[in-house]
């Protein structure tokens, strides 16, 4: 071996070394702990039991909208600071109050500090009083920065044991397609519409994928984006008998807000299906947007079969496939019509 081969041996060694030493720097995080959509609450029972445990409940365990049971929007777990003990600081989600003389009135947000992937939010102030105005002033962020925490959670896991065969059935239709978990199946697939369903028992999670040509700036008004919805839906969704296909609820308006996430844009709508002519339904949850060259809309519609169980998860991991969806590679240079 030539001396310069010996010395860019040594010197690759070294790198690898220093590489390593640099790995080995960052502690090795426990995955974390606790059920979906739960979060630890710290906080001295006395504030607890008074307004500011009041706050934070109306807000933390407020209703999840549009389910057809009542369900909150997450599960809460009370611990005093004084029980706040190692095997606690591992849970997926956990809220403290720092309730002291010298504190400032401010919330810190940060991500893995006991586990991975841990998000860990702290509510400071000198009272409890000023506690409570200072949650409420960032109760929006908080509830987004929980429920995203939640959301990547499930993306995550969607990527790692991704059903392959999916996705290039969607980017024909869509141009992109967002990342199914193994046990999703493409029921059913056309030119303008795809059904793709985890069929199990005694539930179904379910992604209908569509579009219909773009037609005027009122696309994403709650009347245009249903009356399209069930167009579609009766067209190519049937129910169990002849005659019966499913609809969306008449009796529970659905909501529309925008959303920008991610540098993208969507108009997400909510609201509950039904089987016209059955006794079928559940909570549904769409993403409708342009396509890439503004000629179509575009429409991840996520839906819910589980007549037996609790809904608030299985909706939230439907949610989180649409969330996931990503362009095309060889789109993603194209302009956003987004912005029409």
């Amino acid at each position: 071996m030539t001396k310069l081969s010996i010395i860019s041996v040594v010197a690759a060694s070294c790198a690898l070394l220093l590489s390593s030493c640099k790995e080995s720097d960052k502690p090795l995080l426990p995955n974390v702990s606790g059920k979906a959509g739960e979060i630890l609450v710290i906080m001295d029972k006395d504030d607890w039991d008074g307004n500011l445990g009041a706050e934070a409940r109306e807000v933390l365990a407020a209703d999840y909208p549009f389910l057809p049971q009542r369900e909150p929007y997450f599960s809460l777990v009370h611990i005093t600071p004084t029980g706040f003990a190692d095997l606690f600081k591992i849970h997926r989600n956990i809220l403290i109050f720092d309730i002291s003389p010298d504190a400032k009135g401010q919330v810190l947000y940060q991500n893995d500090k006991w586990a991975y992937p841990q998000c860990l939010i702290q509510v400071s102030a000198p009272s409890a009083d000023s506690a409570a105005n200072v949650f409420s002033a960032n109760a929006e962020r908080i509830v987004s920065t929980i429920e995203q925490a939640e959301r990547d959670r499930i993306i995550t896991n969607s990527r790692r044991y991704e059903e392959p065969s999916i996705p290039p059935v969607v980017s024909k239709l869509a141009g992109g397609s967002p990342h199914f978990p193994s046990g999703y199946k493409v029921r059913k697939a056309t030119d303008d519409f795809i059904w793709i369903a985890d069929d199990k028992q005694y539930s179904i999670q379910g992604v209908f994928v569509y579009k219909y040509p773009a037609s005027s700036i009122e696309n994403f008004t709650e009347e245009n984006i249903i009356r399209h919805r069930n167009e579609i839906l009766k067209a190519n969704v049937p129910g169990p008998r002849d005659n019966t296909y499913m609809i969306t609820n008449e009796v529970a308006t659905p909501d529309v807000r925008f959303i920008r996430f991610r540098g993208r844009q969507f108009a997400e709508t909510r609201g509950l299906w039904d089987v016209y002519g059955d006794y079928m339904g559940g909570p549904f949850v769409s993403h409708s947007f342009y396509s890439k060259d503004g000629k179509d809309i575009i429409v991840l519609d996520g839906f819910v079969y589980a007549p037996k169980y609790d809904k608030r998860q299985y909706l939230r991991q439907v949610e989180a496939i649409l969330y996931s969806f990503e362009w095309d590679k060889e789109a993603d240079n194209t302009d956003d019509k987004d912005n029409k």
